[in-house]
């Protein structure tokens, strides 16, 4: 069963009762909140740990409207997917609101495996995003690991340097070089040079590095 989470964001009982229903039918694990105010205060208390959720937000709410809701949730750095229900005079609002960074809208009334659908592509989407958080995370605590001369190893790695170079400009021997080389390689979780390459080029977006990626030297 798959226990993903649905926060459904809507200040009609009806409509949150009957989505409950659906994603629950389906399920998922759904959460109901009566309106923003209620639900950022839920989205606040999970902030050491999101886990894996989708929001389905009713753009019009009172007295914070789906829009301000939305951008209050963002401000929250919270990585949820973000769904807008919307009616047809609010369309240009909602792709407005796409434009901004919402996950997608879709219009009322709604077919429900349509809107299912819908959900289950914003949570693989999610999913992924959370992958490859959780893995530059890994990368960023392997890297502060290292210790100076091993990072000063890795950045002559990184310049494509062989380890007869790197013991000549570090002032050590190759076979020092060759310890720390493995030693990164362990932390980093890699047995290649390639392997290096390919993980700090994983960081690179993040400006952990800006350097060309190390040669397959050595190996």
């Amino acid at each position: 069963m798959n226990r993903a989470a649905i926060h459904i964001v809507d200040d009609d009982p009806d409509i949150r009762d009957g989505l409950a229903w659906l994603f629950d039918s389906r399920g998922y694990q759904a959460a109901t909140w009566d309106g923003g105010a209620a639900f950022l205060d839920g989205a606040r208390a999970l902030q050491a740990d999101w886990g894996h959720a989708v929001v389905l937000l009713d753009i019009r709410m009172e007295p914070l409207s789906g829009l301000v809701t939305f951008e209050r949730l963002k401000a929250l750095a919270c990585p949820w997917p973000v769904m807008f229900l919307t009616g047809n005079g609010d369309v240009s609002t909602a792709v407005a609101a796409v434009k901004s960074g919402a996950w997608d809208f879709m219009e009322k009334p709604f077919q429900d495996n349509e809107l299912v659908d819908r959900i289950e592509q914003a949570l693989a989407a999610a999913s992924k995003v959370s992958t490859s958080d959780q893995e530059s995370r890994r990368l960023k605590q392997a890297l502060a690991s290292l210790s100076p001369r091993e990072r000063e190893v890795l950045d002559e790695l990184i310049r494509g340097h062989y380890n007869k170079n790197i013991a000549d400009h570090l002032g050590i021997t190759p076979r020092t070089v060759e310890f720390h080389r493995a030693n990164i390689f362990e932390k980093m979780g890699v047995s290649t040079a390639v392997e290096l390459a390919h993980q700090l080029g994983r960081l690179e977006p993040m400006g952990t590095t800006s350097a060309p990626v190390p040669k397959a030297t050595g190996d």
